[in-house]
C-alpha cells in the first residue's frame, strides 16, 4: 500500500467507527451492533479496508496494547465497595463460573463442531471471557438498578486477564503432551500461572504504587499527569509480558483497580481521559475486529457453528451462572439477567487469533471464536435491554429526576413530578430538608452529592435526570459537572440562583453548568418567594376543549410553566428548548396566588 492508501485507511478506521458510534446513539441502536455491520462491509463485503495489508506484522501487537489500555480503564471504575454485598456472586463467576463455562464450551466444541480434545480444550478457555468492549456500552445504554450492574462489569473485566491466562496454561500443557512430556504437563502449567499472577500482580501493584508517590509529591504537572499515566499503562503491560505471556493484561487490571481505591490522590482526570480515549479504542477495534472477517471461514462451520453459539448461550452460561450464585444474596430476577448477559468481545478474538498461529490446527479456533462474538454481540445487544425491563431491572429512556437540595421549592416540584407518574430522588446535606421530604413521601437522602460514594448509597433505578436546586450556584455548577458524566450533558439541569447571567459570562460558564432550569428570568429567589408567600405548583392536562390558549387566557401571567409533559415524557422548560403543548399533554405550572401578582424577588431558598 502506498502512503496514500495508508492515510486514507487509517482515517477510515477513525471515522467509520465514531461514526456508527453517533449513529447508533441516534437510532437508539446497540453501538456494538453497528460497529460489526460498518466493519463488515468496509471490510470483506466491498474490500475497502485490508488490514493485513494496511498493519502486516504489528496488527496483534497493536491491538493487545489498546486492549490493555480498555482494561485499565475498566480497572479504573472498578470500586471495591460497589460489590462489598455480593462478593460471594463475584467470586463464584471468576472460579466456578469460568471452570464451568471452560468445560462447556470444550464438551460442545467436541461433540458439535467436531474439534480435537486439544483444539476443543483450548478453544473454551478462550471463550471464557466476556470483556468490558461489549460490557461496558451495553450496560451504559441498559443502566440497571441494583448490584447486578456492578457485577456484571466486575466479571467483564476482571475475567479478560483471566481468561487469557487460562488459555496460556492450556496451551503450555499442549505443548508438553505433544512433546510426549507428559510428567511435566501439570508442573508447567502451575508454574505458569504462578509466574503469570506473580509478574501481573507485582508490576501492575508496583507501577500504581510509583504514579500515586509522583501525583502525591507533585513531580508531575497538570497537564501532563493523563500522558505520565499512559506511559505506565504501557510501559507496565509490556514489562509484564516480557516476563510471562499475557501478563500484561493482569498488570494493568491490578494497577487500575489499586489507582481506583486508593484515597491519597484524586485521580478523576486521569480516568475521564482514558474513557475518552476508551471509545475511541472502542470504536476502532470493532472495526478492525469485523473488517478481518473472512465469511468463507465462517460459513465453512455451517449451522454447527451457530448451533454452538447458542448452546453457550442458552445451556453453559445460565448453567455457570446458576452453579455460581447458590447461597448468594442476589435475587433470582438478578440471577436470570446474569444468566443471559455474556457477550463476548475483542479480547477472545486477539487471544483467538494468537493461537490460531500458533498452534496445530489452530486455524479452526479463530472462526469459530468470531462466530461466537458476532451471534453474542447480536443476541445480547438485542435482548438484554429488553430482558432487563421486563425483570424490573431497568427503565426504557428513564424519565426520574434526581433533584439536589430539599428547599421548599425542591420539595413543590418533586410533589408535581412524582404526582405525574416520574420517580423522584431528593438529596441534601440538611437533615431538617430530608425530614420534611420524606414525610411528604418523597424518597429523599441525607448525603453529599460532591461525595465520592454518594451513588453507593442512592438507587436510581427509572432516574434519567439531575436538577440542581441549592441556594449555592457553586456546588450546583460542580454537582452538575458531575452527573453530566452519569446521564449526559442534554438531562443535566441547573437553576439560576442570582438572577440571569450576562451573556458573556454564561458563554463562559456553559461548559461547566447544567442546562438552564425554567430559564433566565425564573431565578430561585424569585420561584422560591412565591411558593412562599401562597403559590402552589399544579398539574393541569390539556384537551381540545382546553388548549395551552385557553390555559394561557384563565391565569395569563400568574402561571409560570415549569415542565411539559407528554405521555411517558417530561421536559423541563428551559431557555434552550421552547415550550409548545399540545392536546393530551399536561403543564406543571407554579401559579402564582392572588396576592403575589408582584411578589418581591430577594428572597432566599429555605
Amino acid at each position: 500500500m502506498d502512503d496514500t492508501q495508508i492515510l486514507i485507511a487509517l482515517a477510515a478506521i477513525v471515522v467509520l467507527g465514531i461514526g456508527a458510534q453517533w449513529l447508533a446513539w441516534r437510532l437508539h441502536l446497540p453501538a456494538i451492533l453497528l460497529l460489526l455491520a460498518v466493519g463488515t462491509i468496509a471490510g470483506p463485503v466491498t474490500g475497502f479496508l485490508n488490514l493485513e495489508d494496511l498493519f502486516g506484522d504489528l496488527l496483534l501487537p497493536v491491538i493487545s496494547l489498546s486492549v490493555g489500555i480498555i482494561l485499565f480503564e475498566g480497572g479504573l471504575s472498578l470500586r471495591i465497595r460497589d460489590v462489598r454485598a455480593t462478593w460471594r456472586s463475584l467470586v463464584g463467576l471468576l472460579t466456578i463460573g469460568v471452570v464451568v463455562t471452560w468445560i462447556g464450551a470444550t464438551i460442545a466444541a467436541q461433540t458439535l463442531l467436531g474439534f480435537p480434545l486439544s483444539i476443543s480444550l483450548l478453544l473454551g478457555s478462550v471463550l471464557v471471557v466476556t470483556g468490558p468492549t461489549v460490557i461496558g456500552p451495553l450496560l451504559r445504554d441498559i443502566r440497571p438498578s441494583g448490584p447486578v450492574g456492578a457485577v456484571a462489569k466486575w466479571e467483564g473485566i476482571v475475567i479478560d486477564p483471566i481468561g487469557a491466562v487460562l488459555a496460556v496454561l492450556v496451551f503450555e500443557v499442549i505443548d508438553s503432551i505433544a512433546a510426549a512430556d507428559y510428567s511435566d504437563a501439570t508442573r508447567e502449567a502451575l508454574k505458569g500461572l504462578a509466574l503469570t499472577a506473580a509478574s501481573g500482580v507485582l508490576v501492575g501493584s508496583g507501577a500504581a504504587g510509583l504514579l500515586i508517590v509522583m501525583l502525591r509529591r507533585f513531580w508531575i504537572p497538570d497537564y501532563l499527569q493523563n500522558a505520565v499515566a499512559l506511559l505506565f499503562v504501557i510501559a507496565s503491560q509490556t514489562l509484564a509480558n516480557l516476563w510471562h505471556h499475557e501478563a500484561g493484561l493482569v498488570a494493568v487490571t491490578v494497577m487500575g483497580v489499586i489507582l481506583a481505591n486508593q484515597r491519597s490522590v484524586p485521580v478523576h482526570r486521569i480516568a475521564e481521559f482514558k474513557e475518552n480515549l476508551t471509545v475511541l479504542l472502542i470504536s476502532a477495534l470493532f472495526i478492525v475486529l469485523a473488517a478481518r472477517v473472512r465469511p468463507s471461514s465462517l460459513i465453512s462451520l455451517g449451522w454447527r457453528g451457530v448451533l454452538f453459539a447458542f448452546v453457550l448461550i442458552l445451556v453453559v452460561r445460565p448453567v455457570a451462572v446458576w452453579l455460581s450464585t447458590i447461597g448468594s444474596n442476589l435475587r433470582i430476577r438478578e440471577r436470570i439477567f446474569l444468566a443471559f448477559f455474556a457477550p463476548r468481545g475483542i479480547v477472545a478474538a486477539s487471544v483467538a487469533s494468537v493461537f490460531a498461529l500458533r498452534v496445530t490446527g489452530g486455524r479452526l479456533i479463530a472462526p469459530a471464536t468470531l462466530l461466537v462474538i458476532f451471534i453474542t454481540v447480536a443476541f445480547y445487544g438485542l435482548t438484554a435491554g429488553w430482558l432487563a425491563r421486563r425483570l424490573g431491572l431497568a427503565v426504557a429512556d428513564p424519565q426520574g429526576f434526581l433533584i439536589l437540595g430539599g428547599n421548599v421549592l425542591a420539595r413543590k416540584l418533586a410533589l408535581a413530578i412524582k404526582s405525574a407518574g416520574f420517580p423522584i430522588v431528593l438529596i441534601d446535606t440538611r437533615y431538617d430538608h430530608v425530614q420534611k421530604a420524606r414525610a411528604d413521601g418523597i424518597t429523599a437522602y441525607c448525603d453529599n452529592a460532591l461525595s465520592e460514594h454518594v451513588l453507593e448509597h442512592i438507587d436510581l433505578g427509572g432516574i434519567g435526570r439531575f436538577a440542581a436546586l441549592t441556594s449555592n450556584d457553586e456546588v450546583n455548577t460542580l454537582a452538575a459537572t458531575r452527573f453530566r458524566e452519569l446521564f449526559g450533558r442534554s438531562n443535566v439541569y441547573q437553576v439560576t440562583v442570582a438572577g440571569a447571567r450576562k451573556e458573556s459570562a454564561e458563554a463562559a460558564l456553559h461548559h461547566f453548568h447544567g442546562r438552564p432550569l425554567f430559564g433566565r428570568e425564573q431565578d430561585l429567589a424569585r420561584l422560591t418567594t412565591a411558593v412562599e408567600k401562597g403559590s402552589d405548583i399544579k398539574v393541569t392536562p390539556l384537551t381540545q376543549e382546553f388548549s395551552y390558549d385557553d390555559f394561557k387566557e384563565q391565569y395569563g401571567e400568574r402561571a409560570w410553566p415549569l415542565f411539559l409533559v407528554a405521555g411517558k415524557k417530561v421536559t423541563p422548560v428551559s431557555s434552550d428548548a421552547p415550550l409548545n403543548p399540545k392536546a393530551g399533554q399536561s403543564i406543571i405550572s407554579l401559579l402564582l396566588a392572588s396576592n403575589n401578582d408582584h411578589a418581591d424577588t430577594t428572597a432566599t431558598a429555605t
